[in-house]
Formats: structure tokens, sequence, C-alpha cells
């Protein structure tokens, strides 16, 4: 769990990943979709993610220069896992 936590565990990386999805996305939607991250902190963590082997950057040789973010399959493997812990979220919001 520690290693687990260690990987994913910050308090945006499961909403990047949950944003991801499982469709590319450009560095400015994945922003404008988490409206309360900084462009800062999501560089960062999306720097991580890719180091971790969870997300994929892709760069296109063109001008404007123009970069899409995705799921590796290991970051796709995440997905079931975070959508449960919604769907827990949201069973036990409405018991309050």
């Amino acid at each position: 769990m520690t290693r687990t936590m260690a990987t994913i565990g910050t308090k945006w990386k499961p909403i990047i990943i949950y944003t991801l999805g499982l469709k590319k996305q450009r560095f400015g939607l994945i922003h404008a979709k988490m409206e309360l991250i900084s462009k800062k902190i999501l560089t960062e963590q999306l720097k991580e993610l890719e180091e971790d082997g969870i997300v994929k950057r892709e760069a296109f040789k063109e001008m404007p220069p123009r970069v899409e973010y995705s799921l590796t399959n290991k970051g796709l493997e995440l997905l079931p896992i975070l959508n449960m812990l919604t769907e827990w979220n949201a069973k036990h919001q409405q018991g309050q």
C-alpha cells in the first residue's frame, strides 16, 4: 500500500488519471477540466506519472507544437479501481 500511495497517492494524480480516462487529451483540455490545479503542478504531476509508466506523452513535430497525453496499459488498469472509489463515495454520500 505504501508503494501504491507513493505512485498515485498525491492530491491530483488520481484525478488526472480519471480525467484522462480512455482518450488522448491535450494539456489545455486536461487543465480546463481540472480548474483548481495550477499549470505548474499539472505539468509536474504529468511528468511524474509519465516516469512511473502510467501516462504516455506524445509530442508532435508541427507548428505550433502539439502534445497529447494518454494512459498506458498500466494506467488503464487503474480506471476500474478509481471508478469503484467514485461509486463507493456516491453510495456513502447518500447516507449523510
